[in-house]
Parts: structure tokens; sequence; C-alpha cells
């Protein structure tokens, strides 16, 4: 089952050369969730291939412009392509308000429906259920209501081992209640248990995004052993003044969120535009926790591929 994450953006309040605001798109048994959607990112959708026909889930942190100032044109961009199936979105409830405002007065009525998820920055609350993942939201500590986004797989049925089945000529109505983890009864009457036929599926895997917040720790227990986490590290940490009064994460303390709620591999992202190299923030984030990689737009990272 794949399950991966594509970086978009990667840049904070403004854009600089070659680092757009924050947007990801992951990609779970190839269906595809937007992370956030700064200004831009459908340009960089259009640069890395990602159609827009095939997200139909969008999660919005918060409602600082470098975080949705995007949506508005990727939502008129997919109306104008011919778009009918709902769009699902989620996102703080001030939201709604902002994208009825804009098309109001541009005289728009979208083809399709927008079916709205308000979001609540006070507690976590799963807001989307379906056969692959669930979504929780994270609550965090920023200037303005703020959610990250909790990502888990499901875990999926027992493989069939294709050769014993094969040779036991198991008719293929019977690979449900395989996968199922029934046992099977050949037509001699010997009785074959599940665990000689199946395997166990792979462990399901978890991404926690985590946008823009100052170091609090009243949300590590939620994101407690995340396979891949990302977390913002918009400041080096000599500049630890200026990334508290902006409620903002330093990358060193970006390492320590990695090491105290046991992540397995960090991505660092957000990055001020006052840093032409990122160099330093890697050097920063790895002097503490070694599996870290930079959120570097185009790249794509396995949740669960380790990153050491």
């Amino acid at each position: 089952m794949k399950f991966e994450v594509t970086i978009l953006g990667s840049s904070s309040a403004t854009p600089i050369f070659n680092r757009n605001p924050t947007a990801q798109v992951l990609n779970v048994n190839e269906r595809l969730y937007l992370i956030d959607c700064g200004e831009g990112t459908q340009q960089q959708m259009l640069r890395f291939e990602i159609k827009a026909s095939r997200i139909d889930h969008i999660f919005i942190s918060h409602l600082h412009g470098d975080h949705y100032l995007g949506l508005i044109g990727l939502v008129s961009s997919m109306h104008l392509n011919g778009r009918v199936k709902p769009l699902k979105l989620y996102g703080p409830a001030p939201l709604l308000e902002i994208i009825n405002l804009q098309f109001k007065y541009s005289e728009t009525v979208l083809n399709y429906n927008i079916e709205f998820v308000a979001t609540d920055a006070l507690q976590p609350q799963v807001i989307l259920d379906n056969q692959d993942i669930t979504v929780e939201t994270i609550p965090l500590d920023h200037r303005i209501a703020t959610t990250g986004f909790l990502f888990r797989q499901k875990k999926r049925l027992r493989k069939i081992i294709k050769e014993k089945a094969e040779a036991l000529n198991i008719p293929v109505e019977h690979f449900p209640l395989l996968k199922r983890g029934e046992d099977y009864r050949a037509p001699d009457g010997k009785l074959y248990r599940n665990h000689e036929l199946t395997v166990d599926s792979d462990q399901p895997k978890c991404y926690a995004y985590c946008s823009d917040t100052i170091y609090n720790e009243r949300y590590f227990e939620q994101i407690q052993n995340a396979d891949l986490l990302y977390h913002e590290a918009t400041f080096l940490h000599n500049m630890l003044d200026r990334a508290n009064k902006t409620f903002h994460t330093t990358a060193w303390q970006a390492g320590q969120v990695a090491l105290q709620t046991g992540a397995k591999n960090l991505l660092i992202g957000h990055f001020s535009a006052r840093y032409k190299s990122l160099t330093d923030l890697l050097d920063e984030a790895r002097g503490v926790f070694p599996a870290t990689e930079l959120a570097i737009e185009g790249s794509t990272f396995e949740v669960g591929e380790d990153l050491a």
C-alpha cells in the first residue's frame, strides 16, 4: 500500500527563489490528499505532475496566508476544468466565509459541491475515516487557531500466499474469507489453518504533520511513535527569541520534538526566507535527531522508510 508524501512548498511567510509557501501531497493507496495550499501550489502541482482532479480532500492548518492563499485559485481551476465530483475541505470555520466571499463578488457558481468540515483547534478530533486511513487534528500553539493533522493507515487484510493457494486449487470465492483470517477445508476434508495459507499484512504507518507552532509539549502524546514526523523549523536556535515571539520552532527544537516523541524519521520545513542555504538548519536538527531530512520541493518520502 503506497503511503508517501511529496513536498510542494517549504518556505514560511514569504516565498523566495526555489522555495514556495507550504503545501504537500500525501499519496495513500493512489488517493491524493492536499495538506495546506500556499501561494503557487497549482504551479507546483503542474511542475511535479500531480493532477488536481485526483485530489478529493484538502486540509488547511490555519489562516495565515502562506498556508491557504493558493486555495481559491486551485478551487477555481478545478471548476474551470470541469470538475463535478464533490471536494472535501477541512479547516478553521472562517475559511468557508472567505471562500464564499471570494465567489460572491466574482459571481462564480461552482460546478461541484464543497463539503466543508470545520476543525477545532482546542481538542483533537477525527475528521476523516475511510477504508484506507483516519485523520485526526492536532491542536497546536500558534498566534492564531492552528491544527496539525495525524494520518493513520488502517490495518489491511491478510495476504494470501499465492503458490500455496494455487497448489491446493482453492476457489477464488474463498479468498476473501482467507484474507479475513478463516481456515480452509479442502474437498477431501483436510483442514488447512489460515496461517499456513496467508501472511499478516504490513503494520499500519502514521504520518504526523505539525505546521506552525511554538515548542509546546501539549501535543507530544498525540504524535508518539510517528513513522514520519513533519515539523516546522522556521529558525536556527540562535534566533530562539524571535521564534518565541512569532510562535514558531527552531531546528534544534524540532529535533527535540522527534526525539522526545519517539519518531522514526523527521522532516523539517517552513524555513524562514532569511536562510538562502538550509544546511545549517539541517545540521542543527540532526545534531539532536540524526534521522532528519529537509522538506525540499519535489522530494517524495515514503512514510516508514529509514532516513538515517
